[in-house]
């Protein structure tokens, strides 16, 4: 294996809320030669089947990362996506309206699935509760090149939910 031969990966995974899940996941990828660059735990979130979603972006050679996804399965690990997904652009946007009643979960699922970003972060502001008017800073990785394409699904999912979009917010921006 040379250094040439090593690439990035992501795995988005589904586990469940229990001490020890997280855990239980990463082993398969450390005992099968993968360095971990990332992990995102979206605690706060839930899949339809009420799990948690946690995306892992490691490094790997091709032979390893597909030991890694059959040992996660061997493992009993639920895996929801496993490719070479290689992120190198931020994006922070804006999102302003009624974030709760248009169920920003959706939003945030919707945007993730054009499949060129990965949602990295999100505050949300709702200073006048949360059936006013509200706010959320969505931080997101996108693929090389794929600002405008993501930009333009931002823009369509907001329009579909009568949301306003600010952007794109300079690093570190806040809400």
């Amino acid at each position: 294996m040379s250094e040439s031969d090593v690439r990035s990966y992501t795995v988005r995974l589904e586990l469940q809320d229990e001490p020890g899940e997280l855990l239980r996941a990463l082993e398969p990828i450390a005992d099968n030669g993968g360095n971990l660059l990332s992990i995102f735990h979206e605690r706060g979130n839930v899949t339809p089947r009420g799990h948690i979603p946690v995306e892992v972006d490691m490094e790997a050679t091709p032979e390893r990362f597909e030991g890694i996804v059959e040992a996660l399965r061997d493992a009993g690990v639920n895996v929801i996506r496993a490719g070479s997904e290689q992120y190198s652009e931020e994006l922070v946007v804006l999102l302003v309206g009624h974030l709760v009643d248009t169920d920003l979960s959706d939003t945030l699922s919707r945007i993730e699935d054009c499949g060129n970003a990965s949602i990295d972060d999100v505050a949300l502001s709702a200073p006048d509760g949360t059936d006013e008017l509200s706010s959320a800073r969505v931080r997101m990785d996108t693929h090389a090149g794929a600002v405008e394409e993501t930009l333009a699904t931002v823009r369509a999912v907001a329009d579909r939910k009568g949301l306003h979009v600010v952007e794109p917010l300079a690093e570190g921006g806040d809400a």
